[in-house]
Order: structure tokens, then C-alpha cells, then sequence
């Protein structure tokens, strides 16, 4: 048994004591640490509230003060705004102001040309056909051709209007007409536009083109001998366009009667009428069309045609009924480098009433039935450079033994022309061409030479599909 001395003993009760005091301190030393800790984290969020609290009481006070700045700088209620004309879109060679909204436009076109025959244009005429109007062949040597002044613009917020007075040159001398002279609504309902005026008809797909945007120098065949050249006349248009994903429309017409292929004024003064539909759209990027069908329907009373000094009368019905067709090739859409266009029309006419040829002194009955038709392509291979194949042709039933040796008198023959034409465009205000022409429509062939130069002055308008 080990026996403790006194000093063993004394340095047993100072470990024991020792102990216990580290049992009873410890605890307290580590509440205090947390008291501490727990003091800290509440002084630093109560800095942090403040803190966050004086910069929400700053944002308020700025925003309090932005908005009174603004409602004391606000301008004055603006008064009702007045509504924008319609913006309209050209069709056949309109033209518009694009800064000016209620001021004209003016635009100039200088259309020069020079022509060589092979036979004197002016002994030359068509077996079967009596022409009238301005189907006559240009002037050989220098001439004006058809200058134009366009004056155009919107009236106002209901109304555009469009005046073109033309400069020709015929026989060597100047005369300056009235070509057209028209308004054109611009806000009617469901797709309506109304034109009232002198303008050209809708009727098929070349008859209101103006000239100068011809592909050729000169008019198609069918046109000169039914239309004059161009049906324009004083008169009321109606126009509906259907709300249909492609193109669709639908338009009628009634004119005065004072022009070729009508004449006189005949129906007191409401001598013709015309319905028209055309269509159209595109396929894919690159390629697009248009198709049409028309009928014109002229009442004429002694309609002059033939030779002015001694002309042909006559007095009745003209009924003509066209179809055109028009496909075009760009790129991409891109014609400005590449394109071409495929155009084609018929014309089939019937004339029926009496007339008193040249010479006579009674009138004859008279019922012919006439066609005709052109084909051409023009293709631009490159920028400003196009080359175009025109054909077109006629044919005229026998009116009957009566008009044997008249001008009526078709003498079996079928007239045809053949066209070529180069032309060459700086810039789509001018544009330069030469033409030739292997005309096949009289009884002698004829081969013809035409220069032909377009300038475009001022304002320009979009030209139509």
C-alpha cells in the first residue's frame, strides 16, 4: 500500500483545485464571447438599416423632384393631328411629290427621234385597214417626236390630280395637246379609287403606257390599226382592287366618244364603255406576271379614218376585245443588273354599221371582223444595256365584193413587222436607242431606221409593272 507524504498530499489538493476552478470558468468566458459576437452583429445591421434606409428616403426625394420637373417643362396639348393624304401609288407613268404633298410636281420628258424609210411614209398604208388617230408613221428625218409636261401632286388628303400636255410634231409642223388631265380619289372604302378627267383607258396592258416608257420606238401593230395608237378620252374610270393575296382587280370605264376608235360625241356624249380585269403575282424570288382581259365597246357617228384629205366615214358599233400576258426574270428580284421581259397581246375587233368610202355618195353596210397581235422580249444582259425581238402582226376578213380596191380591201394579204432594238440607259432619267424595222404590212416591204432619245427632267414617276 504506497502511503502519500504531506507534500504529495498538498500538490493533490492544488490539481484539484485547479481543476475546479477551470470547470466553473470556462463557461463564463465563453458566454461572455458570444454576448460579444451577438453585440457586433446587432450594431453593424443597425448601421446597415440606417444606411439603407437614408439612401430609400434619397431616392424618393429624387424622384419626387424629377417628376415636378417634368410636369412644370411639359409643352401644351398638341392640337387634334390632321390626316396624312394617302400615299398613291403611280400607275402608268404617274407622277408624285414626294416632299411637297400639296404642292405639283413638275416633270419634263424631251423625246427626240430620227427616222430613215425605205418608201415614203406618207403614201404608205395597210390593205384591210382604215387607221385613224395618231397611228400614223414619225416624221422621217429629225423631229421632236413627243414631248411631254407633267403636272402632278395630291389636292388633298382626298384627291391627287395629274396634268400632261404633249409636243408633237406632225408633217413638219408643231401642236401642242391636252393628253391628259385627271383627278383620282385617294380615301374611298374597300379598295375603290374613281378617276374623272381626260386619261387614258385601262383596257389592256400597253393602251396607257405613255410613250416614253415603250420598249420600242413605236407602237405595236394592233394597236395603231384598232386603238389610234392610244384610246384616251374625257370620261369616268372605277377601279376595285380585291383583297385577295395576289394581284386582282377589277375596273369599268365610260367615255365621252370624241376619239378613234369612237368618234362624234355619238350617244350624247357617252360613246363607249370598257370593263377590264387584271391579275398578276410572283413565283418564287426571281419571277413574276401579269395577265388581263378587256373589252372596249365604241359607238361611232362618221368617225373619221384613212386619208385626212379624203377620209373614210364611218357610223356604228366598234367592238374590241383584248388579252395580254406579261412574265418577268430578275435575279433575286434584282432588275438592276439582269432582266427580262416576255410581253403579249391579242386584239380581236368587230366593226358594224355603214360607210361612206372616199369619192362616194352613198353610205354601204359595212361588217368586218380584224385581229392582231405582237410578241417581244427585251432582255438586259447587264447594267444599262438591253436588247429587245418585237413581231407583230394583222389580219382582216373580206368585207364583201363591194369594197373591192378600197382601202377596207385586205387583198389576202396578212401585214407582219419584225423589230429590233438596241438601247443604252445612263441613268433611269435617260436613255438612249436605235431601232431597225423590217416592215412587211404594205404591199412593198419596207425596211426603216429609227434614233431615238429619252430624257427625263424634274420629277420622275415609278413606272407601272
Amino acid at each position: 500500500m504506497k502511503h502519500y507524504t504531506l507534500q504529495n498530499f498538498d500538490l493533490l489538493k492544488l490539481i484539484a483545485f485547479s481543476l475546479c476552478l477551470m470547470a466553473f470558468t470556462h463557461p463564463v468566458i465563453a458566454e461572455e464571447s458570444l454576448a460579444d459576437i451577438r453585440a457586433e452583429l446587432d450594431t453593424i445591421r443597425s448601421q446597415y438599416e440606417q444606411r439603407i434606409q437614408a439612401l430609400e428616403q434619397r431616392l424618393e426625394t429624387a424622384e419626387q423632384q424629377l417628376a415636378e420637373q417634368s410636369v412644370s417643362k411639359a409643352p401644351a396639348p398638341a392640337p387634334p393631328p390632321v390626316p396624312e393624304p394617302t400615299t398613291r401609288e403611280s400607275t402608268a407613268g404617274s407622277y408624285t411629290s414626294a416632299n411637297n404633298q400639296y404642292n405639283p410636281a413638275i416633270g419634263i420628258i424631251i423625246d427626240g427621234e430620227i427616222w430613215s424609210y425605205g418608201n415614203d411614209p406618207a403614201g404608205r398604208s395597210i390593205p384591210g385597214f382604215a387607221f385613224g388617230g395618231e397611228s400614223g408613221l414619225a416624221d422621217e428625218g429629225l423631229s421632236i417626236g413627243e414631248s411631254e409636261f407633267v403636272f402632278s401632286g395630291n389636292v388633298d388628303n382626298w384627291f391627287y390630280g395629274q396634268i400632261t400636255a404633249a409636243i408633237e410634231q406632225e408633217d413638219g409642223e408643231f401642236g401642242i395637246g391636252l393628253e391628259e388631265a385627271f383627278i383620282e380619289t385617294l380615301s374611298l372604302p374597300a379598295s375603290i379609287t374613281l378617276r374623272l378627267g381626260r386619261f387614258f383607258s385601262g383596257v389592256g396592258y400597253l393602251n396607257d403606257k405613255h410613250k416614253h416608257t415603250w420598249d420600242f420606238a413605236d407602237q405595236a401593230l394592233p394597236y395603231r390599226a384598232f386603238m389610234g395608237s392610244q384610246y384616251g378620252d374625257d370620261g369616268v374610270q372605277l377601279r376595285w382592287l380585291a383583297p385577295t393575296d395576289f394581284f386582282l382587280e377589277f375596273g369599268a370605264e365610260i367615255f365621252r366618244g370624241g376619239s378613234y376608235p369612237a368618234g362624234g360625241n355619238a350617244n350624247s356624249g357617252f360613246g363607249s364603255t370598257s370593263l377590264f380585269a387584271h391579275t398578276g403575282g410572283d413565283v418564287g424570288f426571281s419571277h413574276s406576271w401579269t395577265a388581263g382581259l378587256s373589252w372596249l365597246g365604241a359607238d361611232a357617228a362618221e368617225r373619221e379614218s384613212g386619208d385626212e384629205d379624203d377620209p373614210l366615214l364611218f357610223t356604228g358599233s366598234s367592238d374590241i376585245y383584248i388579252a395580254d400576258f406579261v412574265w418577268k426574270w430578275a435575279p433575286n428580284g434584282n432588275s438592276r443588273q439582269q432582266n427580262f421581259i416576255f410581253q403579249a397581246e391579242y386584239l380581236w375587233r368587230n366593226e358594224d354599221g355603214k360607210v361612206l368610202l372616199p369619192g362616194a355618195a352613198i353610205s354601204t353596210p359595212l361588217d368586218q371582223d380584224a385581229s392582231g397581235w405582237y410578241v417581244q422580249g427585251t432582255y438586259q444582259w447587264m447594267p444599262r444595256w438591253r436588247a429587245g425581238l418585237r413581231i407583230d402582226g394583222l389580219s382582216a376578213d373580206n368585207p364583201g365584193m363591194i369594197y373591192t380596191g378600197s382601202i377596207l380591201d385586205p387583198q389576202g394579204h396578212d401585214p407582219r413587222r419584225y423589230s429590233l432594238m438596241l438601247d443604252y440607259s445612263n441613268s433611269e432619267f435617260s436613255r438612249l436607242r436605235i431601232q431597225y424595222n423590217r416592215d412587211e404590212t404594205g404591199l412593198e416591204s419596207d425596211d426603216q431606221i429609227g434614233l431615238q432619245y429619252i430624257m427625263s427632267i424634274g420629277a420622275h414617276g415609278s413606272h407601272a409593272f
